[in-house]
C-alpha cells in the first residue's frame, strides 16, 4: 500500500523573481513546508522528534527537476511520501503537478540529529515510520555528493545574518538557493533553473562568512560555499533551460 500526502499552493508575488517565475528558494520553501506537514501528519514533526528522541530534522541534500517553469499565480499540487529507509538517511520524494500534469519532481534527504551531540539517529529506531512509506511510488534516485569542476573562481563573499536563520539557529536551507542564483548572476543568464541539487556540508551560523566560488562544466553551473578557513559549507549544481519554455 502506498502512503502519501498532498497539498496545493498558489504561487504569489512573494515567490516570484524579475521574470515572473517562482524563485528556486521559494520552491525549496514549499518543499520544506510540505515535508513538515507530511511529517506532522505522521506524528514525526520536529516537536515530536525532540520530545521523544531529543533529535531534530536536518536536511543534508535536496534536488529538483522542472520540465516547465512555474509562474506567478500557478496552482501547484505537491504530492510527497517517504521511502521507509532504515539507515540514518530518510529520503522524501515529491511530484509537482499543475492542471493534472506532472511538471516536475524533487527528492530531499534528511537525517535526525541529536540536539546536544549532533550524532545521527538510525531510522529503524523511529516507530512512527513503520508501514507509512510510499510503496510503489518510491523513486530510485539517490543523491550522491557532487563532483565539482577542478577550476572554481571566487565570485564574492556573503555574511550570514538574522534574515538567513531558521528555528534551529542556522541558515535555512532555502536561503542557499538565493546564494547560488546570485553567484550565477541569474538575472543575466537568460534561463531559469530547471534542475538544482544542493549538498549541505556544514551548518552556517549568524556572523559566519561564506566565500562563493563558481564554475561551469558540461553545460552546468557549479557553486561552492567555503568559510574563511577553506572548509566546504555547501555545494550545488544547476542546469538552466530557456525562458520561452511554457
Amino acid at each position: 500500500m502506498s502512503h502519501f500526502f498532498e497539498i496545493t499552493y498558489r504561487i504569489d508575488s512573494r515567490d516570484t523573481d524579475t521574470f515572473g517565475l517562482c524563485r528556486s528558494s521559494a520552491l525549496l520553501a514549499y518543499l520544506q513546508e510540505v515535508a513538515n506537514l507530511a511529517a506532522d501528519d505522521l506524528h514525526s514533526s520536529r516537536e515530536d522528534m525532540l520530545e521523544r528522541y531529543n533529535c531534530f530534522w536536518m536536511l543534508v541534500r535536496v534536488w529538483y527537476r522542472l520540465d516547465k517553469p512555474i509562474r506567478q499565480f500557478d496552482r501547484i499540487t505537491f504530492k510527497t511520501w517517504h521511502r521507509g529507509d532504515k539507515g540514518v538517511t530518510m529520503y522524501r520524494d515529491f511530484d509537482l503537478i499543475r492542471d493534472g500534469e506532472r511538471i516536475g519532481e524533487a527528492i530531499s534527504a534528511w537525517v535526525l540529529a541529536d540536539w546536544d551531540t549532533r550524532k545521527m539517529l538510525r531510522l529503524s529506531k523511529v516507530a512512527e515510520f513503520e508501514g507509512t512509506d510510499g510503496g510503489a511510488l518510491r523513486k530510485e534516485l539517490q543523491l550522491r555528493r557532487l563532483k565539482l569542476p577542478e577550476i572554481m573562481e571566487p565570485v564574492h563573499e556573503r555574511m550570514i545574518h538574522y534574515s538567513d536563520l531558521d528555528v534551529n539557529g542556522h541558515a535555512n536551507n532555502t536561503k542557499y538557493a538565493d546564494y547560488i542564483c546570485d553567484a550565477m548572476g541569474l538575472e543575466q543568464t537568460g534561463g531559469y533553473p530547471s534542475q538544482m541539487q544542493i549538498g549541505y556540508e556544514a551548518e552556517c551560523m549568524a556572523g559566519d562568512t561564506l566565500r562563493l566560488l563558481l564554475g561551469r562544466e558540461d553545460g552546468q553551473y557549479f557553486v561552492r560555499g567555503d568559510d574563511p578557513e577553506g572548509k566546504n559549507r555547501f555545494e550545488a549544481a544547476v542546469s538552466l533551460s530557456p525562458l520561452e519554455v511554457s
